[in-house]
């Protein structure tokens, strides 16, 4: 689901919503275990979590989300819009990534109701981050196998990403 206004950073050199969300339809393919909803480009101003649950809820109100979040982030959850909520909601599924630590995690989480909420994936960290592929791109490297290949080549035939020609030059 990509985001229409992040509330918490300016995306860098954002493409628009058009093309973030043909590249999450691109990356899910055929999978017919996944699909890519627009609800938080359809909705006006800053896209919270605790907004986006609500509104899942409401069109499937009998539905168990899960939240999968990289353990990072999931640090930080104590800061978001109403993390209680988040967590009545929907579980938690957080990805670890070098340097995180599970105890630190489920005591941060803890103290805001998580209880048995919160599940750890146990798989290898993917060390590829969104930021790492644009400068990839604007550097004019390759982004093969940081992305799957109908997203690179989307990247390409767009010309998203690359670094802007310096004045007089082109």
């Amino acid at each position: 689901m990509p985001v229409r206004v992040p509330p918490h950073k300016e995306a860098e050199a954002d493409p628009g919503a058009e093309h973030r969300l043909a590249m999450c339809r691109l990356a899910v393919g055929q999978d017919p275990r996944l699909t890519v909803s627009d609800l938080e480009l359809r909705r006006e101003g800053p896209s919270y979590t605790v907004d986006t649950l609500r509104a899942l809820h409401t069109e499937d109100p009998g539905r168990e989300l899960t939240f999968i979040l990289g353990a990072d982030v999931a640090r930080t959850l104590a800061q978001w819009r109403e993390p209680a909520e988040i967590l009545a909601l929907a579980r938690l599924a957080v990805a670890e990534r070098d340097g995180s630590a599970r105890r630190e995690i489920r005591g941060t989480l803890a103290g805001l109701g998580a209880g048995g909420r919160v599940e750890f994936l146990d798989m290898a960290p993917i060390d590829v981050s969104s930021s790492q592929v644009r400068e990839r791109v604007a550097a004019g490297e390759t982004i093969d196998g940081l992305v799957p290949a109908p997203v690179a080549a989307y990247i390409s035939e767009h010309g998203l990403y690359r670094a802007p020609w310096p004045a007089g030059v082109g």
